[in-house]
């Protein structure tokens, strides 16, 4: 463990900033994943045909939002060395607005989807911003373990998150959602801003300001105009645009499509979720080592095919055995592949600029996040509800991404960062 770090760095460190991963997980798994997005559809909503559409939408903003602000905010961040302090900001905004759904209720539809977006917004905002960490921590051979180590770590935090949410729901049994789901994103809230105390309290910045910089502008115009010698980075930025449209739809639809397509009670789906939490973070554990074994495009590869085969196991699935099946298969993908995909950005980013790369990394999978979930929701919409056509339709998209991660030499691009440091 101590040759996989950097030489300044202690574990203590390094669990630090697992602990954001533990901490943020809780979000994206109670809010976005099991719990809000389902009771938005059912509840909130109460099943209209546009119910689904509505919810991706909402998501879009935040992420088109993300995207817009996520490369200029990270070269603003390695200008100023305030990785840390926009960690801050983000992570205190997604805690407050996250606590703020406890006000949604039956028919409160623009207040749920405002309040989604925003916090959505300051979470994806964050995730970019810790991420930019990693290559400071790991040893440039170690970063798809040190990844894996963070990755996995995170779904272990969201499976704690819902497991104390499904014990007050298993409590509240007999109440209508109305009753216990908002009490839930109060939970959640909590469990972000004590988990995340940590990370604030032992992670260190190490970035140094640099002064000549008039403007994170004219820091992002001078990376474009670079962008030639880091075509293997952006190949893979492209490759990340596509495949995480896939695992975002899965994410963002999961319990939905348990619900809708499946038949699942809330109880089972919220029981599914707490399992699958256990395969993604032995996925994004075992995966980092044998990133580090194998190479970067082969485990990635081997990952996005596992994605391919859970696609057509679930969209053929009609009893829950199989869709237990797909489901857990899609952990062990989840876990792994965007570990895999955190780590070679790291490998293949210019050291004096990691948050801005980071940024851009943010903007390929706030971008994947738009059209992904909008091409579930809208296949849905036009095809009468039909979640099945929804999930092969996803599907595609890791197709073309396994088609472009094959063209990708990541030494040539790891040479190309350290030409330019």
């Amino acid at each position: 463990m101590r040759k996989a770090l950097a030489s300044d760095v202690k574990f203590r460190e390094v669990w630090a900033w697992s602990m954001y991963d533990f901490a943020n997980s809780a979000y994206t798994t109670v809010v976005i994943t099991a719990v809000f997005g389902a009771y938005f559809v059912g509840a909130v909503v109460g099943n209209a045909p546009w119910a689904t559409f509505a919810w991706t939408a909402a998501l879009s903003i935040s992420y088109a939002a993300i995207l817009l602000t996520g490369p200029v905010i990270g070269a603003w961040a390695d200008a100023h060395a305030a990785k840390k302090k926009l960690l801050l900001l983000t992570t205190i905004g997604c805690v407050a607005f996250t606590a703020l759904l406890a006000l949604v209720g039956p028919g409160a539809v623009m207040l749920a989807l405002v309040l989604v977006a925003v916090s959505n917004y300051f979470f994806g905002a964050g995730e970019n911003v810790i991420a930019a960490f990693l290559p400071e921590l790991a040893d440039s051979q170690a970063m798809g373990r040190v990844s894996g180590w963070g990755w996995s770590f995170g779904y272990l935090g969201g499976l704690a998150a819902l497991g104390i949410c499904l014990a007050y729901i298993m409590a509240s049994q007999g109440q209508p959602a109305s009753h216990y789901v908002p009490v839930t994103m109060l939970i959640t809230a909590v469990f972000f801003a004590v988990a995340a105390t940590p990370t604030f309290i032992f992670l260190k910045e190490r970035a140094v300001p640099q002064p000549v910089v008039h403007s994170p502008w004219a820091r992002l115009r001078e990376t474009m105009r670079e962008a030639h010698r880091y075509r293997d980075l952006w190949r893979f930025l492209l490759c990340i645009l596509f495949y995480q449209a896939g695992i975002t739809a899965v994410i963002a639809l999961a319990a939905i499509y348990a619900e809708q397509a499946m038949k699942f009670t809330t109880q089972e789906t919220i029981t599914l979720i707490l399992v699958v939490n256990i395969t993604a973070a032995i996925g994004a554990f075992a995966f980092g080592y044998l990133q580090d074994a194998i190479g970067h495009v082969r485990s990635l590869a081997l990952t996005l095919v596992g994605w391919i085969v859970m696609v057509l196991i679930a969209g053929f699935s009609h009893s829950s055995f199989s869709f237990w099946i797909a489901a857990n298969l899609a952990g062990l993908c989840m876990g792994s592949s965007q570990a895999a995909g955190r780590a070679v950005v790291g490998y293949l980013a210019p050291p004096a600029r990691l948050a801005e790369f980071f940024g851009l990394w943010g903007l390929a999978v706030k971008a994947a996040s738009i059209f992904g979930p909008l091409t579930y929701g809208a296949v849905t919409w036009i095809f009468a509800g039909n979640h099945r056509l929804g999930i092969f339709a996803t599907g595609l998209y890791f197709v073309i991404g396994l088609a472009l991660l094959l063209g990708i030499d990541v030494e040539r691009g790891r040479r190309a960062a350290l030409a330019s440091a």
